[in-house]
């Protein structure tokens, strides 16, 4: 017998950015009625469960299952920390934590890559020790990797991107123990428009992913502490994506030209910004020289849009679209068996909330047969005597 379940729709709220009180004012009822939907105490009328329903954008169902999936959940980092409100961050943990537990699903069915990075992930001297060490186990030499997104996928890391209301967030990553096994996501923003600022936040993530002691709570940790994981993330990304002695070559003879930068990014795919950064870092060009370049970039309103971020193809995940897809093409589900099945796990989900999820195409799933119908046993539970 189904039960309502107060869980679901905290899970719910936190999941759409919405506080107790702005959830409250979109049902027309007080702060304290939906506090106590939350916690149980008050099992919401039918009208009440359905607006719910309309308003956090999950079927009636979801509100009386519960959760039959464990998964052990680990740190995460965010970009931009100090600066970012806890209400978006938390927003964002709780839709990866849903996201892994589909996640766990499909993997009853699809062999996902294996995880395939170093052991003792802690014992590097420094940042670009780590990058250079990562580079040789996965043989990539010093030459420009083409596709960053697609290489973590390969290796085992799970990559998404999200929508945030917020530009505060770049990216963050999440590290989960499913089924036995440790599982990193890296989840980045829409709202960048731009590949190479995209692969250096996956690299900036990778690192702390290498670097990084995942089973300590972030939000404890000190401004200092903070910052300083930050700074380490940021030199791993830069040694990782612009290997000194390849990129040294390439920039030695013309160091100072800012013509030459905008020309390499078409190589290594990186930032004009951080490419500058980088040369200054390994002493190919001094402070001044640095800050010079700098200045002709926000003179030029390079600091707002570089040349090339119109040009650049912008890299998209394809491990978790393609594991749906090859479900669906080799008819092991259908598009309506597959949400059946996330229901029977626990997670009855709106079609379109599972293409964002998954970064499917628009319309993938959700033009398929209307899957809003209330079963016989939702409307008995609150059909009147």
């Amino acid at each position: 017998m189904k039960q309502y379940n107060g869980d679901r729709v905290k899970f719910a709220r936190i999941y759409n950015g919405l506080t107790v009180d702005e959830l409250a004012s979109k049902l027309n009822i007080s702060a304290q009625a939906e506090s106590q939907y939350e916690m149980g105490k008050i099992t919401p009328q039918f009208d009440k469960l359905l607006g719910l329903s309309k308003v956090l954008n999950f079927p009636i169902d979801f509100f009386l299952k519960k959760d039959n999936i464990s998964i052990n959940t680990g740190s995460s980092y965010f970009r931009s920390l100090m600066k970012t409100h806890k209400k978006y961050r938390t927003e964002q943990k709780t839709k990866i934590q849903l996201l892994a537990k589909l996640y766990s699903i499909l993997s009853e069915y699809i062999e996902f890559p294996e995880l395939n990075i170093p052991e003792n992930i802690e014992s590097y001297d420094s940042p670009e020790e780590a990058a250079s060490f990562l580079r040789q186990f996965w043989n990539l030499g010093e030459k420009p990797i083409p596709n960053l997104l697609r290489l973590l996928e390969s290796k085992g890391i799970i990559v998404t991107s999200f929508e945030t209301s917020t530009n505060d967030i770049d990216a963050f990553s999440q590290y989960f123990n499913i089924n036995g096994k440790n599982v990193y996501f890296i989840a980045y923003s829409n709202n960048k428009e731009s590949a190479a600022r995209i692969n250096f936040d996956l690299a900036h993530e990778l690192g702390h992913i290498i670097l990084h002691n995942w089973n300590e709570d972030t939000e404890d940790i000190s401004r200092e502490t903070f910052k300083e994981k930050e700074n380490q993330a940021n030199e791993f990304a830069a040694a990782f994506l612009l290997p000194e002695n390849a990129f040294r070559n390439d920039v030695h003879y013309f160091s100072t030209e800012l013509q030459n930068y905008i020309e390499l990014k078409k190589k290594w795919r990186v930032s004009i910004a951080a490419m500058i950064h980088r040369a200054c870092a390994l002493g190919i060009i001094s402070m001044n020289q640095y800050q010079y370049l700098i200045r002709v970039m926000s003179k030029k309103g390079f600091r707002v849009q570089e040349p090339l971020d119109n040009i650049l193809e912008i890299p998209y995940p394809h491990l978790l679209k393609d594991a749906v897809e090859l479900l669906i093409t080799n008819n092991v589900f259908s598009k309506k068996e597959l949400l059946e099945e996330f229901s029977n796990c626990g997670f009855p989900m709106e079609p379109k909330e599972i293409e964002k999820l998954f970064v499917l195409d628009k319309g993938y799933l959700s033009n398929i047969e209307d899957n809003n119908d209330y079963s016989p046993l939702i409307l008995k539970m609150y059909s009147k005597d």
